[in-house]
């Protein structure tokens, strides 16, 4: 654990982007689309969710509206109060520490961890009580940012994100966008290891290809979809974003095979 940072609280009013509706939910259907493929289902109806980091609930009421059983959780008090407001009559939000949730073990069979692991203090002490929450035969979906990427996505600065902490926050600081760089970011290989003890499938490599299958041609130019899947998948270690599935049982994806299918990571 860095000694050095704290929580990000509020992070609603430092980031406004999470307070568009219409891209997060544009990111929800991609989660779904993830989901129902590896699931091998369309109807997740009755399924037990958690969006960690859920802020203003827009993707927990997203997962509501598929038919699952809604939660959401986060420390940002003003977007947990937006939440409630709109969408508390089918979601149910908690203001919890991703460390110490609060909830039994095995509660959920879907838990959704979408670029979050880089803002909290210890993301291994919350990826394990993400462990110990889902279900046995669960299903954990999760965006990761790349340390390698080579546009830091937060503050949109080249190679922001590969340098030491200090030379960092001077850059973020020159560059009038924040006073200190908060977030700390991991290689493809560091973000296995923060997940070891999870069976891991790679789809970033089918959301690339077949954007439209998984409702990402937002985030996916159709002249990336273009390139050859060879090209992509030499491209795997500097791509901005992951997509994984992670479970605590030895599963595998009960979707129809695809031309680029997921694999393990």
């Amino acid at each position: 654990m860095a000694k050095d940072r704290t929580a990000q609280l509020a992070y609603s009013e430092l980031m406004p982007k999470m307070l568009d509706e219409q891209a997060r939910r544009r990111k929800a259907d991609k989660i779904l689309a993830v989901l129902r493929h590896f699931l091998g289902r369309d109807d997740l109806t009755g399924l037990r969710a958690l969006d960690v980091g859920c802020s203003a609930g827009f993707i927990a009421d997203a997962l509501a509206e598929a038919g699952l059983v809604s939660h959401g959780v986060d420390i940002d008090m003003p977007g947990l109060r937006r939440a409630h407001a709109r969408f508390g009559d089918r979601v149910r939000f908690v203001c919890g520490d991703g460390e110490r949730l609060p909830f039994p073990d095995g509660t959920f069979d879907v838990i959704v961890f979408n670029h979050i692991y880089e803002h909290v203090v210890n993301p291994d002490g919350v990826v394990a009580e993400l462990r110990r929450v889902l279900a046995a035969d669960g299903v954990l979906y999760l965006g990761l940012m790349n340390r390698l990427g080579p546009i830091e996505p937060h503050y949109r600065l080249p190679f922001l994100s590969y340098l030491p902490p200090t030379l960092a926050d001077r850059y973020v600081r020159l560059s009038g966008r924040a006073e200190k760089y908060h977030e700390r970011s991991r290689t493809r290989w560091g973000l296995r290891r923060m997940l070891r003890g999870f069976q891991v499938w790679d789809y970033t490599l089918p959301v690339l290809t077949d954007p439209v299958r998984f409702a990402a041609t937002d985030i996916v130019p159709g002249r990336i979809a273009k390139l050859p899947p060879a090209v992509l998948r030499a491209l795997l270690p500097v791509v901005p974003t992951y997509i994984w599935v992670a479970t605590k049982a030895d599963r595998t994806p009960g979707g129809p095979a695809l031309p680029q299918g997921p694999t393990r990571a």
